[in-house]
């Protein structure tokens, strides 16, 4: 089959701008960062550059060699920048005006066929630099925020890597003609097709990378308090169940402590809320850095926090509990216009989380709580019936 290579450069420009105009559109739902505007942009580019280049001999060399090589790699550039900005990465807008620059002069001096070979060893290494520099980030994506979807990206990209540094070597030993629609475009005409491909694929995996990310944000937010980062009641109620499922032999030994910060109503009603939430943004710091990483902390409502202990016995929770209560003091030493700095008071139960509900066991800690503050407050208590069998 004989493919028109003119054709497929239209048929690529025309792609390019719908996906931009969808990525523009994802944008403007309101649930996305401005990551897709850069991606959108970008699409537009990458299609007005197509497009100027599918005129080559036809239109003004000015506009269908500068401006259009110019314009798609402005258009990989902006794909970068979009990738960056999503992963929450510092933007070079300098060095991006200084490329643009440097290739739109170097694209002048290269005219007519003599200089083809030139401008494709510009643009295929200004490309190949972008989608490598995509795929480093789209792995550190994968890594470090789990989206498997950043792995899609990584497969769509680093094999146009290898196409783009083949280019080079190929220009560099003059081996890619002298025009860009020649009379047998052979493989190039192919090459071009999967081109086209790639870009849609490309566009489709940067709307799921978003999709993904969103829906997780929303799934912490669903389980999460939001001022403290702690769980919520549904959130914990996913965790015990995963537990439950996944507990051996029937049996799933957790402590539970309970933890009230004592007086804090009073400091709301004096020292503001301002300073109340602060102090539960300070709490919740301290003990995290005493938990183990399949530890959970959750708030309970108000001041009242729980914090779940897996496999661990009722004599080893009072001490993370006596633990907890000095960091806490420690962390609040720093607020020198506190007088009377708060306190916790905190109940331990133990029980199999197979057969006590997460609400018989909370209360076995809150009657052990409720004993710390008729003690006194400010101290550590464990349920006084014997743990089970």
């Amino acid at each position: 089959m004989i493919l028109d290579l003119r054709t497929i450069f239209v048929t690529g420009a025309l792609t390019c701008f719908i996906i931009g105009v969808m990525q523009l559109m994802t944008f403007a739902t309101g649930r996305f960062t401005r990551s897709p505007v850069w991606w959108g942009t970008s699409s537009l580019c990458i299609g007005a550059g197509l497009l100027g280049a599918a005129f080559r001999d036809v239109i003004p060399d000015l506009i269908s060699i500068e401006f259009a090589n110019t314009a798609m790699l402005a258009g990989c550039l902006l794909l970068l920048f979009g990738i960056r900005h999503f992963g929450g990465r510092e933007l070079h807008w300098f060095g991006f005006g200084i490329v643009l620059l440097a290739v739109w002069i170097l694209l002048s001096l290269s005219p007519g066929e003599q200089g083809y070979a030139t401008r494709v060893i510009i643009v295929a290494v200004v490309m190949a630099f972008c989608d490598a520099a995509i795929v480093r980030e789209a792995i550190r994506l994968g890594l470090q925020e789990k989206l498997r979807s950043a792995w899609l990206l990584v497969a769509l990209f680093a094999p146009t890597v290898l196409v783009y540094v083949g280019r080079i070597g190929l220009g560099a030993f003059d081996r890619v003609g002298t025009t860009l629609f020649p009379r047998d475009a052979g493989a190039n005409a192919w090459l071009a097709a999967i081109g086209v491909t790639f870009i849609i694929l490309r566009g489709q995996a940067l709307l799921l990378l978003a999709a993904e990310r969103s829906n997780r944000m929303l799934a912490t937010l669903a389980r999460r308090d939001p001022l403290t980062g702690a769980m919520n009641r549904s959130g914990v109620e996913q965790w015990l169940d995963q537990q439950v499922r996944g507990g051996h032999r029937g049996e799933v030994r957790a402590s539970v402590l309970l933890v009230d910060i004592d007086h804090f109503k009073a400091l709301n009603d004096t020292r503001g809320h301002a300073a109340g939430d602060e102090i539960l943004r300070v709490f919740a710091h301290a003990v995290r850095g005493q938990l183990r990483s399949g530890d959970i902390l959750a708030r309970q409502g108000g001041d009242e926090f729980a914090v779940i202990l897996p496999g661990v016995g009722v004599r080893e929770a009072v001490r993370v509990a006596e633990r907890i209560r000095g960091v806490f003091k420690d962390a609040l030493a720093e607020f020198n216009d506190l007088a009377g700095p708060p306190t916790l008071s905190i109940g331990v139960a133990e029980s199999d989380l197979r057969t006590r509900s997460l609400d018989q066991l909370l209360a076995e800690a809150d009657e052990a709580l409720y004993r710390a503050k008729r003690l006194g407050r400010d101290r550590v208590q464990a349920q006084l019936k014997p743990v089970d069998a």
